[in-house]
């Protein structure tokens, strides 16, 4: 056993023996009225845009997934976007994400356990839309440049599962979901590991990984190119879902909740109205499937960049066809249960919770200073 891995066994022993344990309260989102239609926006702002596309047409309640970086801790604007999606009855899917490598921008920074402690304290200050608080830990980390240059699976199972025990020693309403994975991503040593394989060794390095777990994140693309129609039996296809869901079903006899936080076809590679065929076909024949929780598309708006090519407003930000077929969709009326603090704080004249007023986790300052100790 490598010194990391110990140590975050010795700390997640820490943590559920010596933590006063609270019971597991989230609530399973397929038990109750749920509008699985979403979109993955990259700004706090664009919840606006985004509650006119996914709560449109007899919807509501949709998804948005959203990123947070490590070093975009302030609480005004991430307070006021969850009193937005409270106001526009949106459910934020918050996706961990570090920053660029100091030595390679094309990098990200591999997280260390003091990003998952400090997101779990920042994230704890924040008053949240609904009863469940989704958080994707990180993101497509089959790839080694999402992973400091070397893709690693026992590492990430072990980050994982040290997230799962300081979230939920923080708040038992925390729903943590697994990365989502490139589905078409190669076996090509450190650089990519294709995402079953990468699953296989996370279960080995962590045996109790996705019995840990409350949901599978899936970046069901239509690969390979972005551009391929929808097709049950491909596996790194928009049902790569299935496949990965399949797998930890076999691994641990568990049958996860899955969200699909990205997916899309390229314009580069298809048409406006094979898109929109696309995906009409996609939501009747294959994301169907009664285990999905949400579907958000990748990307509301790319503004510029390579990203435009999967974007629901162009680059003036004006609908493309894709946004317009979305925004016509027939949508269900969701009914999650809603946080008492937000009800609470309807006026928006309610301030985010201070390091002095948090005292959720009374055992953070301890935990900071092993790690410190121990040099990790």
């Amino acid at each position: 056993m490598s010194r990391k891995i110990l140590i975050i066994f010795i700390l997640n022993f820490f943590l559920l023996f010596l933590v006063p344990a609270k019971s597991y309260a989230i609530e399973n989102p397929l038990s109750q009225p749920n509008n699985k239609i979403g979109i993955h926006i990259l700004f706090t702002s664009e919840v606006f845009e985004a509650n006119k596309l996914i709560n449109s047409t007899g919807g509501d309640w949709g998804y948005v997934t959203i990123p947070i970086q490590s070093s975009d801790r302030d609480l005004k604007k991430w307070q006021q976007f969850m009193y937005a999606c409270k106001k526009y009855h949106i459910i934020p899917i918050v996706r961990l994400a570090t920053d660029a490598d100091s030595t390679n921008t094309n990098t990200w920074r591999k997280p260390q356990l003091n990003d998952i402690i400090d997101f779990a304290n920042f994230l704890d200050k924040l008053d949240w839309p609904v009863k469940n608080r989704y958080i994707t830990v990180f993101n497509e980390v089959n790839r080694g440049n999402e992973w400091g240059g070397a893709a690693n699976a026992s590492e990430y199972a072990n980050i994982l599962s040290f997230a799962v025990t300081v979230f939920k020693s923080k708040n038992p309403d925390y729903f943590i979901i697994s990365a989502g994975l490139d589905n078409a991503a190669p076996n090509q040593g450190t650089n990519y590991i294709s995402e079953l394989d990468f699953m296989r060794q996370m279960h080995a390095g962590v045996p109790a990984i996705f019995n840990q777990v409350d949901g599978i994140a899936s970046h069901s693309y239509p690969n390979p190119g972005f551009s391929q129609p929808p097709d049950l039996n491909n596996p790194k296809g928009v049902a790569s879902f299935k496949y990965e869901n399949d797998l930890v079903k076999e691994l641990t006899g568990k049958n996860l909740p899955v969200f699909i936080t990205e997916t899309g076809w390229s314009a580069d590679k298809v048409t406006e109205e094979q898109r929109i065929d696309y995906y009409t076909k996609a939501l009747a024949d294959v994301w169907s499937d009664p285990n999905i929780v949400a579907i958000t598309p990748f990307l509301l708006e790319a503004r510029a960049g390579s990203f435009q090519q999967f974007s629901f407003l162009t680059s003036t930000g004006s609908a493309t066809k894709q946004y317009a077929f979305l925004a016509a969709l027939p949508k269900a009326k969701g009914a999650p249960s809603v946080s008492i603090k937000v009800l609470s704080a309807e006026t928006h004249k309610s301030s985010p919770k201070t390091d002095e007023q948090d005292s959720g986790f009374s055992l953070t300052k301890m935990l900071q200073n092993i790690l410190r100790l121990i040099g990790v």
